[in-house]
């Protein structure tokens, strides 16, 4: 009995690397499901694994955002704890979870985490148009208002820009790095 279930999965193995899948599942009666579990990457074959694929062939999805729960993201082993960064130091690099696209073949997992992606999020704050609102319109709150900050956007306005020293000093902030969007996004990278 052992010895027949033996051939019987050894037969199967074979046929696996030799067969379409299609003609495997008709021919053995063996669900398709349990063929793609044997998907194997041999050494020599033609088939790539499909965690080598580049980011073409694949669909990710976004990185998981913790709300600055640590726990949460070492008990999943993947996503973000805070989002954005002035320099590439600043900036988390978290694993997602890839699925290869329809019709590429591959071996191994269609589905599986790939590292190095970056936490940071756009939210359509682009750092030139805010700067040129800062010194044009600057006096006015409207380069506060820009970047979600109402509040104090309307104290500025209020005291046409702190007698125009809070202009100023929103410039220089700005150019620093210091005042960035309310919403802790990046700044766009193109205007």
């Amino acid at each position: 009995m052992v010895v027949d279930n033996l051939y019987t999965v050894v037969a199967l193995v074979l046929l696996t690397f030799t067969l379409p899948r299609s003609t495997l599942s008709e021919d053995t009666g063996v669900s398709e499901d349990l063929i793609s579990s044997w998907d194997v990457c041999l050494p020599h074959s033609a088939k790539i694994n499909c965690s080598y694929l580049p980011l073409e062939f694949l669909e990710c999805d976004k990185p998981t955002d913790h709300r600055g729960n640590q726990s949460a993201r070492d008990d999943e082993g993947h996503g973000c704890v805070k989002f954005g960064g002035q320099r590439f130091e600043e900036v988390e690099i978290t694993k997602v979870w890839c699925r290869v696209l329809d019709g590429i073949e591959c071996c191994g997992e269609r589905r599986f985490l790939r590292d190095g992606f970056p936490c940071i999020k756009y939210r359509g704050h682009y750092f030139v148009t805010t700067l040129i609102y800062s010194v044009l319109l600057g006096f006015l709150g409207m380069d506060r208002f820009c970047l979600g900050q109402t509040g104090t956007a309307v104290g500025k306005l209020l005291t046409m820009g702190g007698v125009g020293i809070w202009w100023i000093v929103d410039i220089v902030l700005l150019i620093t790095g210091s005042l960035t969007p309310e919403d802790g996004s990046n700044w766009n990278p193109y205007v």
